[in-house]
């Protein structure tokens, strides 16, 4: 008996660990992906595309769900804009708001104190480098670093800044989880199942070697939304969380 609780517990700790892009080309799409998926994950995210089409109840749809809300829009503008941006996110009620590190310190630390201020619990997460960019990516923009370099550069800036969590890719994830420690959220978008399609995505990795490598929120997208059974895929990436999460403990 003993153990079937336990085998529950860590499928729940694997439905909290597991983030839904609603990544939908439309709103009334978005809408039943969220209604389907939405009870059967930890977090439905809101992207850019999503909330220009359905604005703020597509953050209200999501949280109908039970799940918590994501809201990526990664805002990367001047301190006091994005001061204002963050309150309006704390009045929405969501959980995680993204702002790119590359916004810089003055940006960074007025979104880090705006959360504090509002009490909602709403957490920064900074993003350090999109899963879309490489090494020939950055040489382009005048980067010299190699990705994993910039990541943890901008990952330092964001904690020394005083945000709640990071985005980082899968393949950095590790190396960052040591240099920024245990109390900060980290955020892995790009995972992909084995087997399954790339797309655009050109760092990532399966969830398993995400969560062992120090993930706390996995960000899955057309995996799921694609698929002909998107709650089957759900389940498939539950249980082999849970099974990470059973061998670590």
């Amino acid at each position: 008996m003993r153990l079937a609780v336990s085998q529950r517990d860590f499928r729940a700790q694997a439905k909290g660990r597991l983030a839904f892009a609603l990544d939908y080309p439309s709103v009334e799409e978005a809408r039943a992906g969220a209604l389907l998926v939405g009870p059967a994950v930890g977090c439905l995210k809101v992207g850019l595309e999503l909330f220009i089409r359905g604005g703020p109840e597509m953050v209200r749809l999501a949280a109908s769900t039970g799940a918590e809300v994501f809201l990526d829009l990664k805002l990367h503008d001047i301190a006091e804009t994005v001061d204002r941006a963050v309150a309006s996110a704390a009045s929405l009620g969501v959980q995680y708001l993204t702002v790119h590190a590359s916004g810089g310190p003055a940006m960074l630390e007025r979104a880090a104190r705006r959360t504090e201020a509002e009490g909602t619990g709403l957490r920064i997460l900074a993003v350090t480098l999109l899963t879309s960019l490489d090494a020939g990516d950055l040489a382009q923009i005048g980067i010299p670093s190699p990705p994993t370099e910039q990541v943890l550069r901008l990952a330092r800036l964001a904690q020394n800044s005083g945000v709640q969590g990071l985005v980082c890719s899968a393949q950095e994830v590790r190396a960052v989880r040591e240099a920024v420690g245990p109390n900060l959220v980290l955020c892995t978008p790009g995972i992909r199942p084995v087997g399954a399609a790339l797309g655009d995505q050109k760092r990532v990795a399966t969830p398993s070697v995400a969560l062992e490598d120090g993930a706390d929120l996995l960000v899955v997208g057309r995996p799921i939304r694609d698929a002909a059974e998107p709650l089957t895929v759900v389940t498939t990436l539950k249980d082999e969380l849970a099974r990470v999460l059973e061998a670590r403990s």
